[in-house]
C-alpha cells in the first residue's frame, strides 16, 4: 500500500505552479512596457547563442545521419531510393529540428539563465533591484526569455539546414542515392506549413525554456548550492515541459493539415 501524499506537498507544488503563471503573466505585461532592454537582449542572445551553437551542431550531424541511414535502408529494401530526399526533409524538419532544439535550449541555454540569475538571487541583487524601484522582470527576464524564444528559431533553422546537407552528402556518397532524385524529392513530403510549423514550435520551445530558467532562477533560496540544485531542476523540468508542447503543437499541426 503506497504512502499518502503530505498535505503540505500538494500546496506546495499548487504554489508553486502559481508563482509560476504569475510570472508569465508578469512578462507578458513587462513586455509591452518601454523603453525596450536592447542591450541587455543583444547580450543575452550572444551569451545563448556562444553556448549552445556548438551543441546544436554536434548533435544534428548523428542525428541526420541516424535518421537517414534507416530511411535509406528501408527504401531501398522496397526498390525506392529515389525518395531519400523526401524521407531526409520530412524527418529533418518535423522530428530533428525540433528534437535536437529541445535538448539544446534545455540543456544548455535555460541552464545558463538559471545559474545566471541563480547567483543574482543568492546575491541579493534582484532585491536591490526592487529597493531601486526596478521591475526585475521587465529589466532581466523580458530580455532572457525573447533571446531564448529567437535563439531557438534560429538554431532550428540550423538544424534543419545541416540536416538536409548532411543528409545529401550521406545518402549520395555512401548510399549510391541518385543526386538530382535527392533534391527533386526534398519537397515532396514537406513544404512551407511543415517548416513553418518547426519554426513555431522552435519558438514556443524558447519560450517555455527561457520562463521555467528565469522563474528557478529567481526562487533560488540558500547558497551556491541552491544554485546547481536549481539548474539540476531546470533541465528536468524544461525536458518535460517541451516534449509535452511538442506533442501538443504536433497534434495541433496534424489536425490543422488534415483534409
Amino acid at each position: 500500500m503506497s504512502a499518502p501524499v503530505a498535505p503540505g506537498a500538494v500546496r506546495g507544488a499548487v504554489s508553486t505552479v502559481g508563482e509560476f503563471y504569475a510570472l508569465v503573466v508578469d512578462t507578458a505585461v513587462a513586455l509591452r512596457r518601454r523603453p525596450f532592454q536592447w542591450v541587455e537582449f543583444l547580450d543575452q542572445c550572444w551569451a545563448t547563442i556562444r553556448v549552445a551553437l556548438l551543441p546544436t551542431i554536434v548533435m544534428s550531424i548523428p542525428f541526420t545521419v541516424l535518421v537517414v541511414f534507416t530511411l535509406n535502408s528501408l527504401l531501398g529494401e522496397i526498390g525506392a531510393s529515389d525518395l531519400s530526399g523526401a524521407g531526409a526533409g520530412l524527418g529533418t524538419i518535423t522530428q530533428i529540428g525540433p528534437l535536437v532544439t529541445v535538448l539544446v535550449v534545455a540543456g544548455a541555454a535555460a541552464t545558463a539563465i538559471t545559474a545566471d540569475l541563480g547567483s543574482r538571487t543568492i546575491r541579493e541583487e534582484i532585491d536591490a533591484m526592487e529597493v531601486l524601484g526596478i521591475d526585475p522582470v521587465h529589466r532581466l527576464i523580458v530580455p532572457r526569455v525573447l533571446a531564448a524564444t529567437v535563439i531557438a528559431m534560429l538554431l532550428n533553422g540550423a538544424v534543419c539546414a545541416i540536416g538536409l546537407v548532411g543528409g545529401f552528402f550521406f545518402s549520395v556518397y555512401l548510399q549510391d542515392v541518385n543526386p538530382g532524385a535527392y533534391v527533386q524529392g526534398l519537397t515532396l513530403l514537406v513544404g512551407l506549413p511543415e517548416l513553418l510549423l518547426s519554426q513555431v514550435k522552435a519558438a514556443v520551445f524558447g519560450a517555455v525554456a527561457g520562463l521555467i530558467a528565469c522563474y528557478r532562477g529567481l526562487s533560488v533560496t540558500g547558497g551556491p548550492k541552491s544554485v546547481g540544485q536549481a539548474v539540476n531542476e531546470t533541465v528536468v523540468f524544461a525536458f518535460v515541459a517541451l516534449f509535452l508542447v511538442n506533442m501538443l503543437l504536433t497534434s495541433i499541426g496534424l489536425a490543422l493539415s488534415a483534409p
